[in-house]
């Protein structure tokens, strides 16, 4: 036979497609599904993110800070310049306490004094002024803005004058929000917000002062096909601790615990979303391709008695492959784009922000070459069966050999196969590839391919086993049991029924659905903790022991108070020795040694963590080992203060308070969330351990956001030394971004598992062609149509409920993997949930398959039997 040219075999392919549309619905639905949750999922929550890191900025007012108690020497300085030049923003942030007095009394008042460049600061976020004025404005050589706690506390009003060091300075606004309070000193005092410039004329700023430093840092924004922001922050924070050693680098993701864990989260989920969108498509192409491929087996074997090479039958079917996958690939796109577009419909009433609309050509063609790849990948194998199909075969396929594409057959061909190998290798590279381009990750990519097969394998296992014991306990009850339920349970494994690979399919579509299903609740639980409303919103500092009966009975008097006011104890102490090794020779982490002359220590209101505290290494005290605490004391240690003091479970750290001096072992290193007031303290002992010791104290409350100035006030009147610090603004940004995020996850996960499910359904569907030549045959040997459908509904069950518990099995596993060991979030198993989804899983593909196959109990035997 002649060569075969590309047009020609697009002729017959196109003229094939046309013939049988029906049969290639379920290709291009799983196709168009799978590109559309691909590319909607990835394209909305890509700018979801943008939206969110921009508001996670704005926490630190910069990409990053690194905090210092002295001016950088000149080597320092070279390396800080070094980075400006490269085209990265930085200012300076100088705060210092200092005392302030009004102009008409002088009686002096402690204040936290903050200065800032106001035509750079922040470069995140904005200064809430009243009245409303730029910061350039407000911050002036011979201007200031302060909090109203100073206002309140020296009788002032914005307009009058107060005195700081040797200068006078106009109040031109008072401070209603800073965008980095939460990053910023918490230190005693009321705040006043100047300019470098009034702050160098002020005479306060002297050699040997001790002042702390902030630079902030902004990147620009990435080039195209330059790292992404994330990436350039990393590599940004690295060389800044390199040019800043004894220096705190800190970046926006770290700003806010709770902040960062969510944003953590809702980028993983929303990977593993697009990452389980595009398995399931392949799933759906996978077996959709093979069932049409095994109906043109006869127009295969009638081209090859004609002449016809299997190099160009296989051209003809590859070249329809593509078109099938280009047209699935456009469909998904357009879907996609719609997708993207309803998102922010259906969440406006839940978000208070609104992510804008943005073309993505980057998702749109990994989506397209997601639908194209994995389209062709997952017809590989079936296209090279064509080089093994002879003529005579045709007359005995039904009966002789079956279709089952991950039968033992196969296995065993693929023995003498290389092709196939090869195949299998190019599918798993090629999803390798794909995993890593949707996920911006070799390593996922990579992690995501193994797993994969490491899961299939399985699955086949477990399916094979169940086809096993299937036909074992049929051979041994078989006359026991209702014709139709042996019948049912027999078409599990008839000849070319293919149930070992929707076993496996099902399974994994399962396993896949689910995972996503328990990640995002238990992402979604874990973050609504940190948006309670009851959380302290205004802290307290420098509470005395005199004062701290009374202080709880004020708040507990105050009718816009939420929860239970946390007051928390703080001892003053230095840090002089780990493991018998001197405070002076410790190789410290990014961490002023003079750092060690001022630490905080507490004792928790129980036996267990602090609120908000969670154990990541070693052991919280027993109750037994707190009480004899005062003779062997043990300390928990704040996971950031571990890391840069290299310190684990099983050291001794000594500490010396005034004149005491004892030594701790350390029992446990903690995560707090800084949230609650006892983030305060950064090592925590049992409280036999401080007896004796000074106590200053703190608090925390959460306040109606409306109400925080009557509660100022309040406390002021009756502890006018109290210092008291409002966040209330900030952690309410904190809150509703914690809460836009779990909305995202709810909407974006219902969505792919919607999609997964459809996709599972079609390829359900896809087998009712191989049921109509069945029902003929039941029909002819006069079975009547409940008795065909009774049977079919045991099939499908069967098969439900065997996919079901295997990949409910594996998602259990899989999303504990994922929940401790990547995200970082609880898991906890939940039973009834796993039972429901089992039990739904069986119905559902009994709705499947008869949704898809109810018409063929309506064929009539000779219309089929003439087409044979």
């Amino acid at each position: 036979m002649p060569s075969l040219s590309y047009s020609t075999a697009s002729r017959i392919a196109a003229r094939e497609l046309r013939a049988s549309r029906g049969k290639f619905v379920f290709v291009i639905l799983s196709v168009a599904i799978g590109v559309a949750a691909l590319t909607g999922v990835r394209g909305f929550s890509s700018s979801f993110r943008s939206m969110l890191l921009l508001r996670a900025r704005s926490i630190m007012a910069a990409d990053l800070a690194a905090r210092t108690t002295r001016q950088p020497t000149p080597l320092e300085q070279a390396g800080v310049d070094k980075i400006t030049a490269a085209g990265n923003e930085e200012t300076q942030v100088v705060e210092l306490l200092s005392m302030a007095s009004s102009t008409a009394s002088l009686d002096p008042l402690l204040v936290s004094l903050k200065a800032v460049d106001p035509a750079k600061y922040p470069f995140y976020g904005e200064v809430n002024l009243a009245p409303a004025m730029p910061l350039s404005q407000a911050l002036t050589p011979s201007t200031v803005a302060v909090g109203d706690d100073l206002l309140l506390r020296l009788h002032l009003q914005v307009g009058d004058s107060i005195k700081l060091g040797t200068r006078v300075y106009r109040i031109a606004a008072s401070v209603v929000e800073e965008p980095d309070r939460l990053s910023g000193s918490f230190a005693a005092g009321p705040r006043v917000l100047l300019s470098n410039e009034a702050l160098a004329d002020s005479g306060l700023l002297a050699p040997g002062s001790r002042a702390s430093r902030r630079f902030l840092f902004k990147l620009p924004p990435p080039k195209p096909g330059t790292a992404s922001s994330d990436e350039a922050v990393a590599a940004l924070k690295t060389q800044l601790e390199a040019a800043l050693p004894e220096a705190q680098v800190t970046d926006y993701r770290e700003a806010n615990p709770g902040l960062t864990k969510g944003l953590d989260g809702a980028t993983g989920l929303l990977s593993l979303m697009s990452l389980v969108a595009l398995v399931l498509g392949a799933v759906g192409v996978a077996m959709a391709m093979r069932a049409h491929l095994q109906q043109r087996l006869d127009s295969i074997a009638i081209m090859k008695s004609l002449g016809a090479s299997s190099g160009q039958i296989m051209k003809i079917y590859l070249l329809q492959t593509l078109l099938l996958g280009l047209g699935g690939g456009l469909l998904g796109v357009v879907l996609g784009i719609g997708v993207q577009l309803a998102f922010p419909l259906f969440l406006a009433k839940l978000l208070h922000i609104t992510p804008d609309f943005r073309l993505d050509p980057r998702s749109y063609a990994i989506g397209l070459g997601a639908g194209l790849l994995t389209t062709l990948l997952f017809t590989l194998p079936p296209l090279l069966d064509i080089r093994g199909v002879r003529p005579i075969l045709i007359l005995r396929r039904a009966v002789e050999v079956s279709d089952d594409p991950f039968s033992t057959r196969l296995l065993r061909k693929l023995q003498g196969s290389a092709a196939q190998l090869g195949a299998i290798a190019l599918i798993l590279a090629g999803l390798t590839f794909l995993a890593a381009r949707v996920s911006d990750s070799r390593q996922i990519g990579g992690f995501f391919a193994g797993g994969l097969v490491l899961v299939l394998l399985v699955l086949l296992a477990m399916s094979a086993l169940t086809l096993y014991l299937l036909r074992f306990f049929l051979n041994r009850t078989r006359l026991h049991l209702p014709s139709a339920v042996r019948h049912g349970l027999a078409n599990l494994y008839r000849p070319g029924n293919p149930s070992a690979a929707l076993l496996a399919a099902l399974g994994l579509g399962v396993m896949q659905i689910v995972t996503v299903y328990i990640a995002q609740r238990a992402v979604v639980e874990q973050m609504q903790t940190s948006t309670s409303a009851k959380l302290p919103n205004i802290f307290l500092i420098d509470i005395a022991n005199d004062e701290v009966a009374g202080v709880r009975a004020l708040l507990a008097q105050q009718p816009n108070i939420r929860g239970t006011p946390e007051i928390v104890p703080v001892v003053s102490s230095r840090l002089l020795a780990i493991d018998g090794v001197p405070a002076s020779q410790l190789k410290l982490q990014h961490m002023p040694r003079r750092m060690l002359q001022s630490l905080n220590l507490t004792w928790p209101p129980t036996d267990e963590p602090p609120p908000g505290d969670k154990v990541i290494r070693g052991e919280w005290w027993t109750a037994a080992q707190a009480a004899a605490s005062a003779k062997h004391p043990l300390v928990a240690v704040e996971r950031l203060e571990a890391d840069r003091l290299g310190i684990s479970p099983g050291q001794q750290i000594t500490f010396a308070a005034q004149d005491a001096e004892f030594t701790a072992t350390v029992a446990a290193v903690y995560e707090p969330d800084s949230l609650h007031a006892f983030s305060r303290g950064e090592f925590v002992l049992p409280q036999p351990a401080l007896a004796g010791l000074p106590v200053v104290w703190y608090g925390g409350v959460h306040c109606d956001p409306g109400a925080t100035s009557q509660l100022q006030r309040a406390l002021y009147k009756s502890y006018p030394t109290i210092t008291v610090i409002n966040v209330a603004a900030t952690l309410e940004t904190v809150r509703q971004v914690i809460l836009q995020i779990t909305y995202v996850i709810q909407f974006l996960s219902g969505f792919s598992i919607f999609a997964g499910i459809v996709i599972l359904a079609s390829s359900i569907a896809g087998t009712r062609y191989r049921r109509i030549r069945e029902v003929v045959v039941l029909k002819t040997l006069g079975a009547t149509r409940p008795r065909i459908a009774a049977i079919f509904s045991i099939e499908f069950a069967v098969l439900g409920l065997v996919a079901g518990f295997v990949g409910l099995i594996f998602a259990n596993i899989l999303a504990r993997l994922i929940l401790l060991h990547v995200l970082h979030f609880d898991y906890r198993f939940q039973p009834w949930m796993t039972l429901g989804a089992w039990l739904l899983t069986a119905a559902l593909t009994v709705a499947a398959g008869w949704l898809a196959s109810h018409r063929i109990l309506g064929q009539k035997p000779l219309e089929v039997l003439r087409e044979e």
